[in-house]
């Protein structure tokens, strides 16, 4: 049985509300890692990324105009910061505020258990 919504509101315009689950159509064999845009808007993309295993290319850094928020909702991951000598090990529930140009990557993802991320970007 799905859980219940109770959504009551009024819109004037085209943006209508919209239900969903974080943990639909997740692919626990995926190759490849999954990025799917939940919102975008001026300013804001929030993103939900699967990891089966996936880590950053070697000599591969993440440097971002925007801040980025991120979140492990489930599964675990390394995510090292260019300027740290050691990753941080994430785990469900633990989030990072990633400034604009702060180097990033991710070392590794679980491989036996999809890693589900929340990343919101932002200006």
């Amino acid at each position: 049985m799905g859980r219940p919504f109770f959504l009551s509101c009024r819109t004037d315009g085209p943006l209508m509300p919209t239900c969903a689950n974080l943990f639909d159509e997740i692919s626990p064999a995926a190759t490849e890692e999954e990025v799917t845009p939940l919102l975008s808007r001026p300013g804001l993309r929030i993103e939900r990324i699967v990891s089966t295993g996936q880590a950053s290319p070697p000599g591969f850094w993440y440097d971002q105009d925007q801040e980025e928020w991120v979140m492990v909702v489930s599964g675990a991951a390394l995510l090292r910061l260019a300027e740290e000598a050691e990753p941080r090990r994430m785990g469900a529930g633990d989030y990072l505020l990633i400034p604009a140009h702060c180097r990033h990557r991710v070392d590794w993802t679980d491989p036996m258990v999809p890693t589900v991320w929340l990343a919101l970007h932002f200006a």
